[in-house]
């Protein structure tokens, strides 16, 4: 995989970007830019370099068919006013598109095509599809990481066609994803959360034979907490996980790594209740696991303290509700401050933990953050990417 820092003559060559723009949207306008800014890096190089920029990308899930929520505009405004550029969108079909229709004078440097879900032979990883959109441009450049666990036109295809390289964001990405799985740093610990068990099951496989410690937090532990006996109320579980967790256990027992559950929770009614912190066994009938206790903060903070690199994924608890916060914030507090006195290497990701991490505007404090979900978690798997795959 070559990246795009490493091409000598970009002066005036036509770039297919492909990004990751798919941000929330609310009556058409940004919720949360954080995608966006983490690929401004690349854009900028770009027109530092002088070349002339074709971005594409998606928002939601169009279905093969123009939906004018899902118009690429608001994005290419945030766009041009964080790259001081005039951007053009261009809501031309891409199939009635030719080279000599974009960059009609030497002031244009980016330009902006509609929606590429827009049009089914993006998800069916068309080829023909692909031919079209690398006629457009000399170069390709995959900048979209977080999409390329997806066999698709703009991520697969179309580097059939054109010289390919990946971009700075995917670089840090797939950089930081070595430094944790097999340029590793030990003792080396994952905190991973979510509500499924089953859904994290091969991640966690994957990571036992690699990792010293796998704390399970949120949803996922309260499954470990029932198999271990105890009655755990209204919380959120998964039925039929017992097959799972005996094979977590045994596998943690052969990999030598230490599988960890809370000592103890905070419970609440309901999602809106207030927070009562109990032992594992006081749990009663009407109550929800909705957070960790101090007793295991402190065990995870110990843990922390005695890694040299950790990998975050999934909050710890419901907190949306600030009254569960504390157990992800806690776990935040600490990481971030053996990463300022540089004793770990940290790299935390997921939709919700970005989230958390935003609410505690400590997005920078971390060495490095994905926003990448399926990709970021696929690899964890040790699943070949179809977009590295195509890069390579």
């Amino acid at each position: 995989m070559k990246s795009i820092k490493e091409e000598t003559n970009l002066e005036k060559k036509k770039i297919l970007l492909r990004l990751d723009l798919n941000v929330p949207l609310r009556d058409g306008k940004i919720t949360d830019a954080t995608r966006i800014d983490k690929i401004l890096p690349t854009l900028n190089f770009l027109i530092s370099q002088n070349a002339k920029i074709i971005i594409i990308s998606h928002v939601g899930r169009p279905k093969g068919k123009v939906v004018n929520d899902l118009s690429l505009r608001p994005i290419c405004k945030d766009l041009e006013m964080k790259l001081s550029q005039n951007i053009k969108l261009l809501a031309k079909d891409i199939k009635e598109i030719v080279s000599n229709d974009l960059f009609q004078n030497d002031d244009e440097k980016v330009i902006m095509l509609e929606n590429i879900r827009f049009y089914p032979e993006e998800e069916k990883n068309n080829q023909s599809f692909a031919k079209q959109l690398s006629t457009l441009a000399d170069i390709y450049v995959n900048d979209a990481f977080s999409c390329s666990h997806r066999a698709h036109a703009s991520i697969d295809q179309v580097t059939n066609f054109l010289p390919s390289f990946s971009g700075l964001q995917f670089d840090l990405e797939v950089n930081a994803l070595k430094k944790i799985t097999s340029e590793i740093k030990k003792p080396i610990t994952c905190i991973i959360g979510g509500s499924k068990i089953s859904t994290k099951i091969n991640i966690i496989k994957n990571l036992i034979p690699k990792f010293d410690n796998i704390i399970i937090v949120g949803g996922m532990a309260n499954n470990i907490i029932k198999y271990m006996g105890n009655n755990i109320g209204k919380s959120l579980q998964e039925e039929n996980s017992d097959h799972i967790i005996k094979e977590i256990l045994l596998l943690s027992e052969t990999g030598n790594c230490k599988i960890i559950y809370p000592k103890d929770i905070v419970v609440g009614n309901n999602l809106k209740g207030d927070p009562q912190i109990k032992e594992l066994n006081e749990v009663s009938s009407d109550e929800m696991i909705l957070d960790i206790g101090p007793k295991t903060i402190k065990v995870i903070s110990d843990i922390i303290d005695e890694s040299n690199t950790i990998l975050w994924n999934g909050p710890a608890g419901y907190f949306e509700n600030q009254n569960f916060a504390n157990g992800s914030i806690k776990i935040a507090e600490k990481i971030i401050e053996n990463n300022k006195s540089n004793k770990i290497y940290s790299v935390a990701g997921g939709g919700d933990t970005v989230s958390l991490l935003n609410s505690l505007n400590s997005i920078d404090d971390f060495d490095f953050v994905s926003t990448a979900g399926g990709a970021f978690l696929e690899y964890l798997e040790g699943k070949e990417l179809p977009g590295i795959k195509a890069l390579n």
